[in-house]
């Protein structure tokens, strides 16, 4: 079945934009549109999407009251912004936020930050995900439980370090001659190996077991 998503911005640019990368997936379809975050919070609540595309600055309700008035439900609210402030990151993820994403990051994060929403997993720009990781740390995705320190393959390797970098999927891909395809699988492979939930659990682990450096 095809994911549902509500578009939650006061550009209707960028809801037009946005409407165009979904749509044109095979797996999503976008149900609704919202110009301020209180139109998308009653909206939400009333049409149950599965994923809400929500940027931070709207009149009504900015995008972290409709992360905390959507904390109830079963939809998952993804940020897409273009301010990658480290309290608003912060006060997202804090709040249950399904990913933080910024809007320069480009359509395939997009579509990737969708799926990883509705797959339960969180999805950072990885430029925020190295950010974030030197200079504040995020307490509640630091890999507590995550495997000291395991075997990986020569090439998961590889990709842990690009990760860890801040790299995206597609730039691990083109840089390793993969197809993101692949390297999305690997990526899943490392995180089972290692316990942790997602990118920035994964980055952390790397840096901690000496993979990568800050």
């Amino acid at each position: 079945m095809s994911i549902r998503i509500l578009i939650a911005d006061d550009q209707e640019g960028i809801r037009s934009a946005f409407r165009m990368i979904l749509d044109a997936q095979p797996d999503m379809t976008v149900v609704a549109e919202a110009a301020d975050g209180r139109t998308a919070i009653d909206t939400a609540r009333a049409i149950k999407p599965d994923v809400v595309l929500a940027d931070i600055r709207m009149p009504g309700a900015d995008g972290i009251e409709v992360v905390r008035a959507l904390a109830d439900t079963a939809v998952h609210v993804v940020i897409v912004t273009t301010f990658g402030h480290d309290e608003y990151v912060h006060a997202a993820l804090r709040h249950g936020a399904a990913g933080f994403i910024l809007k320069r990051s480009g359509p395939t994060l997009l579509v990737e930050a969708v799926r990883a929403a509705t797959n339960g997993d969180m999805l950072i720009s990885p430029q925020l995900t190295v950010r974030l990781l030197r200079d504040h740390g995020l307490p509640h995705d630091t890999p507590d439980h995550a495997v000291p320190d395991v075997a990986l393959t020569e090439r998961e390797n590889d990709i842990v370090t690009l990760l860890a970098s801040g790299r995206t999927n597609a730039e691990i891909a083109a840089e390793l001659f993969l197809s993101p395809g692949t390297v999305k699988n690997h990526i899943a492979t490392i995180q089972r190996k290692t316990n942790t939930k997602n990118r920035v659990a994964t980055a952390a682990w790397a840096w901690s077991t000496g993979r990568a450096t800050p």
